[in-house]
């Protein structure tokens, strides 16, 4: 409201900017030296937000409300992983959020302390829809470093298979499952996942060319 103090939001949206710089450390376990900002994960968690509660017939707005709040208590906490949570549990997010929004205007700190609560409490359908896209954006990413050459990324992939609900989500993982991390390119070119590329081409006669070589 007009005239409300707004400090300790302006401290806020700078703490939020450490999220850029924060990474998802389990996927270090994978082998991945420079894994995913918690900032880049929640933005893509957002997005499969909103598909999935559209899809549900739940509130996609709503859905990417919780997602992109979901993990802003890791400013403060670090991502700490599932071995992590073994030895040093992180802080509880509902008291971690409590901290972070006090001295907000009262009408804004309110609202997200009861967004965190809703999704928290996992009942709501667009906490169902929000914890879901959570867990196909880290399959999305397992597959994506899988691609690159981290084979170990594939217990990330199954475990986040095995924990998602929705009948959306489930769907959406089987259709990940089944394509490559560029088809999307090749259907943009036109090119269809059976079209052979002049570079392909080229590749095989060099690889063909090798081998002729070696056996002369």
């Amino acid at each position: 409201m007009a005239g409300d103090d707004l400090s300790a939001v302006g401290r806020f949206l700078y703490e939020a900017g450490t999220l850029k710089h924060t990474r998802r450390t389990g996927w270090w376990m994978a082998g991945v030296r420079d894994p995913e900002s918690v900032a880049e994960h929640s933005w893509r968690t957002a997005l499969i937000a909103t598909i999935i509660a559209k899809l549900e017939g739940a509130d996609p707005a709503r859905a990417a409300y919780l997602a992109v709040w979901h993990d802003t208590q890791e400013s403060r906490t670090g991502d700490v992983n599932h071995l992590g949570k073994k030895y040093a549990p992180a802080g509880d997010p509902q008291e971690v959020t409590a901290d972070q929004t006090a001295g907000m205007p009262e009408v804004l700190a309110s609202a997200v302390r009861e967004l965190i609560a809703e999704y928290e409490a996992k009942e709501s359908p667009e906490a169902v829809c929000a914890r879901d896209a959570d867990k196909l954006e880290c399959l999305l990413q397992g597959i994506e470093y899988k691609a690159q050459g981290y084979e170990n990324a594939q217990r990330w992939i199954d475990n986040s298979r095995g924990r998602l609900t929705t009948d959306t989500a489930n769907r959406l993982a089987d259709e990940l499952l089944a394509q490559g991390s560029i088809d999307w390119l090749r259907s943009a070119l036109g090119e269809g996942r059976g079209v052979v590329t002049r570079c392909q081409v080229g590749h095989d006669l060099a690889g063909l060319l090798t081998l002729s070589s070696e056996r002369l």
